[in-house]
Parts: structure tokens; C-alpha cells; sequence
């Protein structure tokens, strides 16, 4: 075996994962974890890829087995952990080896940590690795940040190690220092509320129409043979379908979701920068509420459950397939514009397009639909996907059943939080002239901040309620 140019740091799930990844695309990887043991365990299950994998024993081991230009990836946890790590590599490496941050990131400590390593080295980039420990075994997707020529460097492994989709790698640069785990954690909202919309189209389904968990699972299975098709309804068919033997796994799980903070980075993020996400917003405050199991019990006691039976024939399960369709093109409408939004503020000139093809494949979010965005976007990346002819004419068809299943949900007390976001701002959306300028007219008779009329040009125009407190 020929020394490796590349180490990995970190031998969780996903680190070890991705070091046999690596591994089986033919390039020698030296790996160390702080934990001895954990190495060892890893190399003696390596099985036959062993022969291309160095453990390593200590940190300053792992540096010296590395061929120069040295390039390593850390696997831990976001956070101190991260910097701790580079600190303690830093005085052991060269300036131009590079240090490769593949965790989930705040795209803000990525900024920092670019720019501590700029003057002196050693070099630093920050990904976005996606696909959980299936993507991060056979395929993740990758979204970089950094510098062009760090990427480049890298580019290689990380391509071949990545997702593909028709034979194209779905590992892309997004742009310099933060970008790419930015990108991520746009990738992370969108995956918080695709998969709110799933749950609530579930709570119609049972509690709504009173289908039993398998008959649910079969017609979420049709769905992802049509325009719905992605993994995210794959895997919402096969645990609707699944048992413990006994009962549907469905009926037994407790409805109490946890999170890791990456959806509720996204949240923070669009609104320090105006770009609206309501349908992600939704989705991360749903979640919020599951956590709160003891005083949702509280209230159901108090008032009485919410959801209630609807009528028999109401509501079709095309129609639900509508709303569903409807909803996801809004949401990822949305999370569009907020990169678009980053791009202006940040500088980064995001290519939404390759966005758009790296997540087809690997990622979480990977969908038909992302193909169809794609050429959405190459045509026109300043337009929004909302206005895009492809999806503008697939919205009109499917807004009126998502208007219709929101307005149902609302009437028979079936909480729709992300489908009815999503149905609210496509109206907002859709508004010549909305409700503002009574807004405007508040906030200048309480504050005199004045307004624009429609029929003069300039602005500082103030009501005739000047004085009044």
C-alpha cells in the first residue's frame, strides 16, 4: 500500500463510514480516534479493505503517516469540539496541509475557522456531508466551502466517494469559507419540514379518514412512483407498513420528536437575513411542540382532542396527494430564495443549479423533483422556483387541493402547521396589493416613520393624525 495522502479523524457512525468509503474507492486513508480501542475495532472489522486503511495510535502517529501535503478529515462533534481538534493539529502540520471539517457545522464557525487559517495555514475547509451512515458508506451528498484550489485539491476523493446521479458526482464547491455548510443547513430545514408535511398528510390519513397504518404506508408507496417519488416518501411507505410483531411500529412509537439545532440554524439564519421560510419555520416550531408531551396532554384533557373525524367523502386521497405536492414545491421555493439571500449578503455566488443536482442523490432531500428545479434554475437563477413556468403550472393544478385539505384540517381540528405556512405565503406571494398599509399607517401615527403614497412619488409622507399618542 502507498502512504495515504488523506486521514480521517473521528470513528463514529459517519466517520467510520466514510474512512470505508474512502477506503473501497482505492485511496489509502490513515484514521486515529481518541479512543484506542475504537481504532482497533474498527481496523479488525474492516474486512478486506483493511489493506488500505493505516490505524493510527496517536494524533502526532496519524500526522506522520500521511504523505505530504497532508489532508484531514475531522468527524467529531460540531461545536468546541471542532476547534479543540484543530488546535491541538495545528502546531503538528504544515501550512499548506488541510484540515477538512465534514461535520455539521455552524456555517458562521466555518467563516471563522477559514479565517483564522488564511495568514499562516494550515489550510481549512468546511463541508457539508449528507446521506446519514448509508449516504456516508456507498455515498453522501458533499457540498464544499473554501478556497477554490483547497476544493480542487480534494476534489478527487471527494467525488469519487460521493452520490451519483446518471454518472454525474453529486459533490459540488459552493463557494469560500462557509458556504458549503450553509448550503447544509439549508438542505437540513428543507429536511425538517419535508418531513412535517409527511407527518401531517399521516395525521389526515389516521386521524382524519381513519386508515389503519398499512393502508397508509401502501398509498404513500403509489406516491413515490409519481411526482412525489424521493427517499424521504420511500422510508415514510416502509415504517408505515412495518410491525413489532403485533402492532404497527407507527402505533407504538411516542409522539415526541427530537432534533439536532440544524433546522432551527436554518430559522435563526433567514431571519437576520429577511428571506422568509415559513414552511421550515413550521416545521422546527412542530417540532418544538412534540417535546412538549406532558402539557399537550394537559390540554387535550382541558378542551378535548383536537382532531376530529371527517365527513365521509370530504376529502379524496388525490386531493391529499395535491396538497402534498403543492406544499414541498413551496418549501423548496423557499429554501432557494434564502440561499439566494446569503449570496447577496455574504458575497458567495452560490450556484444554485449545482445545488440543486447534488442533492438528486445521496442526501436526505433527494427527489424527482430536484431535476426538474435544476433546469428550473439554469434557466433563470434570479426568478424563484414559485415563478418558474415548470412549476408555476404544476402549482396551479395542485394549489387547490392544498387549499382544500388546509381548510378541511383547520375546520376538523387536524393541525396542517407547515402545509398551512406554505398555502399562506403562496397567497402573500400572489398579492398585488396586500394588508401593509395599515402597517405603515400604525407605525407612522404611533411612531411618525411615514410611508409611500400610491399616488406620489418619494417617501416621509405622515397622516393627517399627527399629534395623537
Amino acid at each position: 500500500m502507498t502512504k495515504p495522502h488523506i486521514g480521517l479523524i473521528g470513528l463514529g457512525t459517519m466517520g467510520a463510514m466514510l474512512a470505508l468509503n474512502i477506503a473501497e474507492k482505492g485511496f489509502a486513508i490513515a484514521v486515529w480516534n481518541r479512543t484506542t480501542t475504537v481504532t482497533r475495532s474498527f481496523y479488525a472489522e474492516a474486512g478486506a479493505l483493511a489493506a488500505q486503511i493505516v490505524p493510527t495510535e496517536s494524533l502526532a502517529g496519524l500526522v506522520a503517516a500521511i504523505e505530504r501535503p497532508r489532508s484531514i478529515i475531522l468527524m467529531v462533534p460540531a461545536g468546541p469540539a471542532v476547534d479543540e481538534q484543530i488546535a491541538a493539529l495545528r502546531p503538528l502540520l504544515d501550512a499548506d496541509d488541510l484540515i477538512i471539517d465534514a461535520g455539521n457545522a455552524n456555517f458562521h464557525d466555518t467563516n471563522r475557522r477559514a479565517a483564522q487559517a488564511a495568514p499562516h495555514g494550515p489550510r481549512f475547509l468546511g463541508i457539508g456531508v449528507s446521506g446519514g451512515e448509508e449516504g456516508a458508506r456507498h455515498g453522501p451528498s458533499i457540498m464544499g466551502g473554501g478556497e477554490k484550489a483547497d476544493w480542487d485539491r480534494v476534489a478527487p476523493i471527494l467525488g469519487a466517494i460521493s452520490a451519483k446521479y446518471q454518472g454525474e458526482d453529486c459533490a459540488t464547491w459552493m463557494g469560500p469559507g462557509g458556504a458549503g455548510h450553509f448550503v447544509k443547513a439549508v438542505h437540513n430545514g428543507i429536511e425538517y419540514a419535508d418531513m412535517q408535511m409527511i407527518a401531517e398528510i399521516y395525521g389526515v390519513m389516521r386521524d382524519g379518514l381513519g386508515m389503519p397504518a398499512a393502508e397508509i404506508g401502501a398509498v404513500f408507496e403509489t406516491w413515490n412512483k409519481g411526482a412525489l417519488q424521493s427517499y424521504l416518501m420511500e422510508i415514510s411507505a416502509a415504517v408505515a407498513k412495518a410491525t413489532d410483531g403485533a402492532h404497527p411500529m407507527l402505533d407504538v412509537i411516542l409522539d415526541k420528536a427530537g432534533q439536532k439545532g440544524t433546522g432551527r440554524w436554518t430559522v435563526i439564519e433567514a431571519q437576520t437575513l429577511s428571506a422568509p421560510i415559513p414552511v421550515i419555520e413550521a416545521a422546527v416550531m412542530a417540532r418544538n411542540v412534540s417535546a412538549q408531551l406532558e402539557a399537550r396532554r394537559k390540554g387535550e384533557a382541558l378542551f378535548g382532542a383536537a382532531p376530529q373525524p371527517l365527513p365521509k367523502g370530504a376529502l379524496s386521497l388525490a386531493t391529499l396527494e395535491q396538497a402534498m405536492i403543492a406544499g414541498k414545491i413551496l418549501c423548496y421555493a423557499q429554501g432557494f430564495a434564502l440561499i439566494v439571500a446569503a449570496g447577496q449578503e455574504f458575497g458567495w455566488d452560490l450556484p444554485l443549479p449545482a445545488i440543486a443536482r447534488v442533492w438528486r442523490a445521496g442526501c436526505i432531500i433527494r427527489s424527482s423533483m430536484l431535476e426538474d428545479m435544476a433546469r428550473a434554475l439554469e434557466e433563470d437563477p434570479a426568478r424563484g422556483l414559485m415563478l418558474a413556468p415548470f412549476f408555476a403550472d404544476q402549482l396551479r393544478h395542485t394549489c387547490v387541493g392544498l387549499r382544500h385539505a388546509v381548510s378541511l384540517g383547520a375546520a376538523h381540528g387536524l393541525p396542517l402547521p407547515a402545509l398551512a405556512a406554505g398555502l399562506s405565503w403562496f397567497d402573500l406571494m400572489r398579492t398585488g396589493r396586500g394588508t401593509a398599509n395599515m402597517i405603515q399607517a400604525q407605525r407612522d401615527f404611533f411612531g411618525a416613520h411615514g410611508f409611500e403614497r400610491v399616488d406620489m412619488q418619494g417617501s416621509g409622507r405622515h397622516g393627517p393624525w399627527g399629534g395623537y399618542m
